[in-house]
């Protein structure tokens, strides 16, 4: 686990290279077909050479959950043991984690009428109103989302709307697909959060040089693809957007997508920094990957 341009898909594939194991992609935005450059997805080289489970296996038009990837990871988990080799799941979207390690909750599917429904009242009230709202009806959600965080401030309007219950009521009364599986669980990451600032805006910026413009481009001109789906809404994707929707000149756009970028790494760094029986490993230290693969040894040899 990591946060975003910590080096994760480089050290996964050093790894692949010494154990004998399975990549798993942990991504929320890798699932999807043609987001590449803006999510750090392997070349489909490196993808031939060594294959990546769950990468590529949606149309952006379609939607994924937490609950469908711990159905596809534990079919994967099976799978690949069954070739006697071992699941290394990959990635920075920490509630795919949560739900595979600790379970999930019992939530209703997406509603699209619904959801139409709030968007139709965000593009007039805005949803800082929205959040504001749901600091009514559920407060200990509304203190753990952003006030501009319009993903999540719809999913939990969404199943309050659905079950007349608080989101943050349904997580606290139990799991669903409790997890039987025992997990190393490794961290990545640069424990200087500057550095990890200094790559973001990086990587943003090789990114901007392969094509990334051009990736969004494509995305928003096909007719088939609303604004509020997931996939457009990746970090990244719907700042370049503002490019060509609202008019924002391009070096404002890039400068939004490097601060939305950031703003993701501190939410993942903070969800790292409450878990439990993780162990860190520096990223930006040369050792740490002999560290890493002594201690991915070690757990192996114990299994």
């Amino acid at each position: 686990m990591g946060p975003t341009a910590a080096g994760k898909t480089d050290l996964a594939l050093e790894l692949a290279n010494e154990f004998p194991v399975e990549i798993v992609s942990v991504d929320s935005a890798m699932i999807y077909r043609g987001l590449d450059i803006g999510t750090g997805k392997p070349s489909s080289e490196v993808l031939a050479r060594v294959p990546h489970h769950l990468v590529d296996i949606r149309d952006p038009s379609e939607r994924y959950s937490a609950g469908q990837f711990v159905r596809d990871a534990r079919q994967l988990i099976d799978a690949i043991r069954s070739r006697s080799k071992i699941p290394l799941f990959v990635g920075g979207t920490m509630l795919y984690f949560k739900a595979l390690t600790q379970g999930i909750a019992d939530l209703p599917e997406a509603d699209q009428a619904v959801r139409a429904r709030l968007n139709e009242r965000a593009q007039n009230l805005g949803w800082n109103a929205l959040h504001a709202e749901l600091a009514v009806v559920d407060p200990a959600a509304a203190k753990k989302i952003l006030p501009n965080d319009a993903q999540r401030i719809q999913r939990a309007l969404e199943v309050f709307m659905l079950t007349g219950r608080p989101l943050s009521d349904l997580h606290a009364d139990g799991v669903r697909q409790t997890p039987t599986e025992d997990f190393i669980s490794l961290i990545w990451s640069p424990i200087d959060r500057a550095a990890l600032y200094e790559r973001i805006a990086a990587r943003f910026s090789s990114m901007m040089d392969r094509g990334f413009l051009d990736e969004v481009r494509r995305l928003f001109d096909r007719k088939d693809l609303s604004p509020d789906l997931p996939a457009l809404r990746s970090v990244g994707y719907r700042q370049l957007r503002d490019y060509f929707s609202e008019g924002c000149s391009l070096p404002e756009a890039v400068r939004r997508g490097i601060v939305a970028t950031r703003h993701l790494a501190r939410r993942q760094m903070i969800w790292l920094r409450a878990g439990k029986g993780f162990e860190w490993f520096d990223s930006l230290e040369l050792s740490e990957a002999r560290r890493i693969k002594s201690r991915i040894a070690e757990g192996l040899r114990a299994r």
